[in-house]
C-alpha cells in the first residue's frame, strides 16, 4: 500500500499578484462570504468553513429526524394512539424505495403516498448530481462525514493515509458499480404490474421501520461488518464511498452531464500539488485543465487548498460559482424540494396510525420478511 505524497512541496511559481477583477468585494455581505470561505483544517483535510456548516447542519438534522422517528417506533410498538410525529425526511436512507417510486410514477402517472418522500429526495439527489456534480457526497450526506471524521482519526493514528496498490484500487472501484447495477437491473425488471404490488406490498410499508429495527437489534455478522467498514475507513479514506457505495456510482454516472467542474488555470498554477494532497477522491488536480472523475465530490477543498491566485474554480470556463454560492444552491435544492412536495400534497404518507400500530406488532412474520430473504 503506498501513501499519500508530502503535503508541502514547493511552488514552482509564485502566485499572481490580484488584478481589480479578481480582488475580493468589499462591504458586510462580502466579509460574511469571505468568513464563510476561508480555509479551516490541516492538510490534508483542509475545507472550506461554509462546506462544514452545511455538512454539520445535514448531520443535525438527521440526528433530530432520528430521535423524531425513535419515538414515533416505540409509540407504535407499545400501541399508544395517537403517535408522535413521524419525520418524512427518514425516507432519504430508503433510495431503492424512491428509485422504484419514481419509475412506478413514470408507469402509472400518479406518486405513490407509502414513501413519497422517498421519491422526492431521490430527485432532489439527482438534481444535485446533474447541476453540482456528487454535491450530495461531499456537503450533505451523513456517510461522507463520518468517513472524514474516521479519516482524521486514522491519520491521528497512525501518521498517514493509504492506497491500496493502483490495480487494485482500480478493480475495488468497480465493486460500487457492480452492487449499482445490480439493484438498478432489479428494479427496471419489474414489470408496472408487479412494480406496484411491491409498493403497496407489506415489507415496503414499513420498510423505513424494518430499516430502523435493523440498527436497533443488530445481529453479530452485520455489526462485524460495520466494524470492519469502520476500520477499513481509518486506513483508506472514504473506503465505503470509494469502494461500495452504490448511491455514490449512480450520482457519479449522472455527474458526467453537469455542466459544472472544476478548472484549472495553468497560468495561475504554481504546480505545488496541494489539491492533489487534499483531494478527498485521490484525483491529481495539477495535472488536469478540467476535472471531470466520476470520483470528485465537489467538495472544492482543492480551491481552498489553492495558493495560486485563481488557479483553481468550479463552474463553466467562462462562469464561475463561489464555494458560499455553491453552499446556497445545493441547500436551495433541498430546501426547495421539501417545500414543493408540502405545497403539492406529496411529502407525507398516507399510512394512518392505526395501521402503523397493527402492522408493528407482526412485524417479526413472514410476511415482512424481504423477499430476497
Amino acid at each position: 500500500m503506498a501513501t499519500t505524497r508530502p503535503g508541502t512541496p514547493p511552488a514552482c511559481r509564485l502566485p499572481a499578484a490580484p488584478t481589480p477583477e479578481n480582488a475580493p468585494p468589499s462591504g458586510r455581505l462580502a466579509r460574511l462570504v469571505a468568513w464563510l470561505e476561508e480555509p479551516v483544517g490541516r492538510m490534508p483535510f483542509r475545507a472550506h468553513r461554509v462546506r462544514k456548516i452545511v455538512q454539520w447542519g445535514f448531520a443535525s438534522w438527521c440526528i433530530l429526524a432520528g430521535i423524531q422517528f425513535h419515538r414515533f417506533v416505540r409509540a407504535a410498538q407499545a400501541g399508544n394512539l395517537p403517535l408522535p410525529h413521524r419525520p418524512p425526511g427518514v425516507e432519504g436512507f430508503l433510495p431503492i424505495s424512491g428509485l422504484m417510486g419514481l419509475l412506478d410514477w413514470i408507469y402509472r402517472g400518479t406518486l405513490n403516498t407509502i414513501h413519497p418522500a422517498a421519491t422526492v429526495i431521490f430527485l432532489v439527489v439527482v438534481a444535485t448530481a446533474l447541476f453540482l456534480r456528487k454535491g450530495f457526497c461531499g456537503w450533505v450526506c451523513p456517510v461522507g462525514l463520518l468517513s472524514e471524521l474516521l479519516a482524521r482519526l486514522g491519520r491521528r493514528l497512525t501518521g498517514r493515509l493509504f492506497l491500496p496498490w493502483k490495480p487494485l484500487d482500480l478493480a475495488l472501484r468497480s465493486l460500487k458499480y457492480l452492487l449499482f447495477a445490480f439493484f438498478f437491473w432489479a428494479v427496471i425488471s419489474m414489470d408496472p404490474a408487479e412494480l406496484a404490488a411491491w409498493i403497496e406490498g407489506p415489507y415496503n410499508r414499513v420498510a423505513d421501520i424494518k430499516m430502523y429495527l435493523f440498527f436497533a437489534r443488530i445481529g453479530k455478522t452485520a455489526a462485524l461488518v460495520l466494524a470492519g467498514l469502520g476500520v477499513a475507513s481509518l486506513f483508506i479514506r472514504h473506503f465505503w464511498c470509494r469502494y461500495l457505495c452504490p448511491y455514490g456510482a449512480l450520482l457519479g454516472l449522472l455527474a458526467w452531464f453537469s455542466p459544472f467542474r472544476i478548472h484549472r488555470s495553468e497560468s495561475g498554477c504554481t504546480l505545488c500539488h496541494g489539491c492533489d494532497n487534499v483531494c478527498m477522491a485521490r484525483i491529481p488536480v495539477s495535472r488536469r485543465r478540467a476535472v471531470d472523475d466520476r470520483l470528485c465530490s465537489g467538495c472544492l477543498d482543492c480551491i481552498v487548498a489553492c495558493p495560486g491566485n485563481d488557479a483553481l474554480h468550479f463552474g463553466t470556463r467562462r462562469w464561475r460559482i463561489r464555494p458560499a454560492v455553491y453552499a446556497l444552491l445545493i441547500v436551495g435544492l433541498f430546501v426547495g424540494g421539501w417545500v414543493v412536495a408540502e405545497l403539492t400534497g406529496t411529502w407525507r404518507n398516507g399510512i394512518s396510525d392505526r395501521e402503523y400500530v397493527e402492522r408493528v406488532r407482526e412485524i417479526d412474520s413472514p410476511l415482512y420478511m424481504h423477499p430476497g430473504g
